[in-house]
């Protein structure tokens, strides 16, 4: 399938190069702001002025972007993200003397980062509100052949103020499941373990460079697999809990790292399956490293399954989905065990009041 996808993926961009025309934009658009901006270039709110409709304008400098990697973009966010947590194109896209242009759907209250509070997190009801929607939205883009490889909160836009809505966006580094690509490394926990090789051979060539040793460095290739997006996935997890990252970079040059994986180590030997109170008793005795101390034991199985070092091991982003509904975070977890027990407890006297009421009328009954 994957061959498939990015075969039918390379035809719909030949063809539609052959369309491509130019537009004066403040002819067709009413612009109204910026709604972000990056290395790819800035996307900006704006209102088309025939049909009234609001949209977003993603602009591309031509100076910097390739015509095919802007016509992948486009084609891929245009027919294949027809999923309603998906970003989607909206069948315009033109080009201008400094930039190629394509329109959108807008996120008309920003992005995730801007909701997120340092240090903080958000509400566990809006997180799992955002994950269940991610959930479905990645594995839909995975069943058609693709994997997103840029999964984080500035990619994620807001339909609305409560996160009851969001939309995964940004499909420029998008690839077909299978394909090869350079691998680069970048100073990140979303960067997976699996590109920490790239980030040897740089630090390698670095040396080599200053005893003055004139050759090139040798690039570092990578599988594009669907676990990419699995890690992302469990960081942007841990990021919405916290207000922060677990490590700085997933290499064992990252102290918080290296324990993480240590840990994880010792937890592989132990079956998924294991029930979560089974889960929460095997804790005590090998205690997840401190950055998870405030993390329930129905998230750390999640983060298992998510952040395993392994990237054919990950477990894939629909499993999220068998997460939901409880508490993720440690305090909440032990309020609904408190409330349990006050439960428990209340009905236990109930049916003990219940049995009293019965042996007092059967007792009437006999004297009468």
């Amino acid at each position: 399938m994957a061959v498939a996808a990015a075969q039918e993926l390379d035809e719909l961009c030949y063809l539609s190069a052959q369309a491509m025309g130019s537009l004066t934009v403040s002819e067709h658009f009413h612009v109204i702001k910026l709604l972000g901006e990056g290395s790819y270039g800035k996307v900006m709110l704006a209102v088309h002025r025939k049909r009234g409709s609001p949209m977003a304008l993603k602009f591309f400098p031509r100076e910097s972007t390739t015509l095919a990697s802007f016509l992948r973009e486009y084609n891929l966010s245009l027919s294949y993200c027809t999923h309603p947590s998906l970003t989607r194109a909206l069948g315009i896209f033109f080009s201008t003397p400094d930039y190629y242009v394509f329109a959108q759907q807008a996120g008309l209250y920003g992005d995730l980062y801007s909701v997120i509070v340092s240090e903080e997190g958000m509400e566990e009801e809006r997180i799992q509100r955002v994950m269940a929607q991610l959930s479905g939205a990645v594995t839909h883009l995975h069943s058609l052949g693709f994997v997103h490889r840029d999964i984080k909160p500035e990619n994620i836009f807001l339909c609305d103020s409560s996160c009851r809505w969001v939309k995964l966006g940004d499909f420029g580094l998008a690839r077909a499941v299978g394909s090869t690509v350079r691998a680069v490394w970048y100073e990140s926990p979303f960067c997976t373990p699996e590109v920490g090789p790239a980030k040897e051979a740089e630090k390698e060539w670095e040396r080599r460079q200053e005893e003055g040793t004139e050759e090139e460095m040798e690039d570092t290739w990578i599988t594009v697999e669907p676990g990419i997006d699995s890690w992302a996935l469990g960081m942007l997890t841990y990021c919405l809990l916290t207000g922060c990252f677990p490590w700085e970079e997933s290499t064992h040059d990252d102290r918080r790292y290296r324990k993480y994986e240590e840990w994880f180590e010792i937890e592989r030997a132990h079956d998924k399956t294991d029930c979560y109170a089974i889960m929460e008793e095997r804790y005590r005795e090998n205690p997840p490293p401190s950055q998870f101390h405030g993390i329930g034991s129905l998230a750390m199985a999640l983060f298992k399954e998510l952040l395993n070092p392994e990237p054919k091991q990950r477990g894939s982003p629909e499993e999220i989905l068998s997460y939901l509904g409880g508490p993720w975070l440690l305090g909440s977890e032990r309020e609904q065990r408190r409330r349990a027990q006050e439960a428990q407890k209340e009905a236990q006297k109930v049916s003990e009041t219940g049995g009293l009421k019965d042996e007092l009328l059967r007792e009437g009954k006999g004297e009468r």
